[in-house]
């Protein structure tokens, strides 16, 4: 059940992730702050001189992303799997820090343009490069919250057209679905006012993170209820 709750919450912040990327690349001169593959591949094409093409932005936001992956992976430790105090700190930073963001947004009169855009987009690069060395440390096949190439692969790959048997078809087709819809949603987020899309991404983050942290410790107190006859 604790694991299926887990599940539930990475394809929540999966969504938030659709969100953040159609922001980032939409309303921040084509920049991926949650999918560091779109990253790379702007990257290459701007060094190759594509015209319109940005190289300064997604190359900052690869370098924040592993920063703050590093960061994640220092602070989580050798926790195990299951969501834990750690792993809810990390969320509830990465919520924080978009709340922060979104702030940070509403009150700068250009925020996409210049240093004041590249801030931006590095910063909220930093905190999905946590939020997704959070997630990977939960091990939960084919939902990393950031990227969903490997999962359409295993969906196609192990789909009963292919000769498989469809294995975890549902969290996979869901995964690919919440990422679009989410972006759906953060580019019509756009329409309104730029922070309003990071905003909610925050609050998503927040549920999340509450939900997932209380899930863990009703967990733990089963736990500990189960246990607690065979030491008397």
């Amino acid at each position: 059940m604790t694991r299926r709750l887990d599940l539930a919450m990475l394809l929540l912040l999966t969504f938030s992730t659709g969100m953040v990327d159609a922001i980032g690349y939409l309303g921040f001169d084509k920049v991926f702050t949650g999918n560091m593959t779109g990253n790379v591949v702007i990257l290459g094409m701007g060094l190759a001189g594509a015209d319109g093409v940005p190289v300064l932005r997604p190359a900052l936001a690869l370098v924040f992303f592993m920063v703050g992956a590093a960061l994640s992976g220092r602070i989580l430790g050798n926790i195990g799997e299951t969501w834990q105090r750690r792993t809810t700190l990390i969320f509830a930073s990465v919520a924080v820090g978009c709340a922060g963001l979104s702030l940070y947004v509403g009150l700068m009169p250009n925020p996409e343009v210049g240093l004041a855009g590249t801030i931006f987009t590095s910063a909220l690069s930093a905190l999905m490069g946590a939020q997704a060395a959070a997630a990977r440390r939960m091990k939960i096949a084919d939902v990393t919250t950031v990227v969903v190439t490997s999962t359409i692969v295993g969906l196609a790959s192990d789909s009963r057209l292919a000769g498989g048997d469809s294995t975890r078809w549902v969290r996979r087709v869901l995964a690919v679905a919440l990422i679009l819809t989410g972006a759906l949603a953060g580019a019509a987020t756009l329409m309104l006012n730029q922070w309003i899309g990071i905003a909610v991404v925050a609050v998503i983050i927040a549920v999340a993170t509450v939900i997932g942290h209380y899930g863990a410790r009703k967990r733990a107190l089963a736990e500990a209820a189960e246990t607690a006859p065979s030491h008397a």
